[in-house]
């Protein structure tokens, strides 16, 4: 297992690399291994902070279950600057939306898999990243869904 930690103006992220593929996002400081594959990822999520780029490009490894793994999927599918609701991914998977909310909150690779892209019926739902909800905002506001906040 290997990692990176990069300043971002969520705060600082830590992403983890298991094998050929990045498998963890979470806010915080860790230590900085040297991969080709980290410093990719570093670099498209420079990129995304930025404003210069729209949709990732890695490997990545969603550990958990198969219907953690077609939530993640889906909110993968997202665009940039778009949002669904938790009741749009729970229509696609045949699934009771308090069920997508929990795999949205359980989601390993945020930002990457953009579950902040996933809103509730009722308004902006929850967020499990960063400083919480402010994250969530910042990263709708960033990617010019902030019409859906005024």
């Amino acid at each position: 297992m290997f990692q990176t930690t990069l300043d971002t103006p969520t705060g600082p992220i830590h992403v983890t690399q298991e094998g050929e593929a990045i498998t963890r996002l979470t806010w915080g400081r860790g230590r900085s291994d040297d991969t080709p594959l980290l410093g990719e990822a570093a670099s498209q999520l420079r990129a995304y902070f930025e404003g210069t780029l729209t949709e990732f490009d890695l490997p990545l490894e969603v550990k958990g279950s198969e219907f953690q793994k077609k939530i993640c999927d889906a909110m993968y599918a997202i665009p940039f600057g778009d949002t669904v609701e938790y009741g749009d991914i729970a229509r696609q998977l045949g699934a009771p939306a308090q069920a997508i909310g929990q795999g949205c909150g359980a989601n390993p690779i945020p930002v990457i898999i953009p579950c902040h892209r996933v809103l509730s019926a009722s308004g902006l739902g929850g967020f499990s990243g960063g400083t919480g909800i402010e994250t969530k905002v910042w990263l709708l506001r960033h990617e010019g869904a902030a019409g859906l906040l005024i």
